[in-house]
């Protein structure tokens, strides 16, 4: 029986610097009786060199042999739409995929009869917790954020004594309390900032002080499913407007993290609340890549708004790559080791994991859930 091939070609997404499999992996793929084909510096970016990967058991390739040769193809971001048609009619794909975001690349999975897991569909439940890629990748982010922070605006984080007078600690506060946002609070904390966070879901407080910073009450409460914010309603949206812009005009610094998957990141800071903020003032707009929260946000680019620094940053997690590709293909190899052992590719449907994550959804999952 011929074993399971599985690929890792080089991201091609411009900025990204992870690698969806590292020789820590393709290791432990290969005992559960896989072969692993890997592109030539696919991982010298993020810090891992061929000699390791060749060390660990896996083949070096040209990419269209890969393509050609692998059952399975593993990645970080979207694979090109031109490596999806070299892919064998019925291969399956694991990685960030974002099918619906591109209507060509949502075809050629149709077309082909690809067998895609978009690791971003997976639910939020403790027994798929191992395989979250987006809580993993989200951490390295909200620390990256931060930092970023620290270094654009023009003052210390922490407080100071020095002989020209004591210098107060900066003033963070950190909007969204989700893995990325609870990772900025405590690098901002260990920075030595007096730091906040806000968050619309009143279970975050808890969460939020017990990282040694203050929750920010704003009267608005909106609890959603599945562990995100529900939508807010005009008069909710409005009260929350009202007295987080009163409030900004005391903080020094400003991140932003609120995000739900495949959705736009909602508008929370406007422009009049960018404008009444202090002259020297920085906003990090995490989520930029999805429209980011901040209504001044470029994505890509960090730009002077009336005095205060707005920055949009890309590929953050991309930023800390070597540690974020080790988490993320961890991720990867627990949920592929779902369906690949003994050298054999064998898809369990009855799994919820699977089924409600794979796309397009199976006719069997859909009833299921409508059920």
């Amino acid at each position: 029986m011929t074993a399971v091939t599985l690929g890792i070609l080089r991201e091609r997404a411009p900025g990204e610097r992870r690698v969806a499999a590292t020789p820590e992996t393709v290791r432990k793929f290969i005992a559960r009786g896989a072969r692993v084909l890997i592109e030539p510096d696919a991982g010298a970016s993020a810090g891992f060199v061929d000699a390791a990967y060749a060390e660990a058991g896996a083949e070096t390739l040209a990419a269209g042999d890969i393509l050609a040769a692998c059952d399975m193809l593993l990645s970080v971001q979207p694979p090109p739409d031109e490596a999806l048609d070299l892919l064998k009619p019925g291969a399956a794909i694991v990685g960030l995929l974002a099918p619906q975001a591109s209507d060509t690349r949502a075809a050629r999975i149709r077309e082909r009869g690809l067998v895609a897991f978009p690791l971003e569909r997976l639910p939020r439940t403790t027994r798929a917790q191992s395989m979250d890629v987006l809580s993993s990748q989200a951490g390295m982010a909200g620390y990256k954020a931060v930092l970023i922070a620290a270094t654009l605006a023009p003052r210390f984080f922490p407080m100071l004594t020095t002989a020209a007078g004591t210098i107060r600690p900066a003033k963070v506060l950190v909007i969204g309390a989700g893995v990325a946002g609870l990772q900025a609070i405590a690098t901002a904390k260990r920075l030595g900032a007096q730091v906040e966070g806000f968050d619309v879901r009143p279970e975050t407080r808890e969460q939020i002080e017990s990282l040694g910073g203050r929750f920010l009450d704003l009267g608005v409460s909106a609890a959603g499913e599945g562990g995100y914010a529900r939508a807010l309603s005009d008069e909710e949206r409005a009260e929350q407007q009202k007295r987080l812009g009163a409030h900004l005009g005391s903080v020094d610094v400003v991140v932003c993290t609120a995000a739900v998957p495949g959705r736009p990141a909602p508008k929370i800071v406007t422009q009049d609340m960018v404008a009444g903020m202090k002259p020297g003032s920085v906003i990090v707009d995490l989520p930029a890549e999805s429209g980011g929260n901040c209504e001044a946000t470029v994505p890509g680019e960090t730009r002077d708004v009336g005095g205060v620094t707005v920055a949009g940053p890309l590929a953050l997690a991309s930023m800390g790559a070597l540690q974020a590709s080790e988490m993320y293909a961890r991720n990867v190899l627990n949920f592929v080791s779902l369906f690949v052992d003994k050298g054999e590719l064998a898809f369990d449907w009855s799994d919820e994991l699977l089924a409600r994550t794979v796309w397009p959804e199976r006719e069997t999952a859909a009833a299921s859930a409508a059920a």
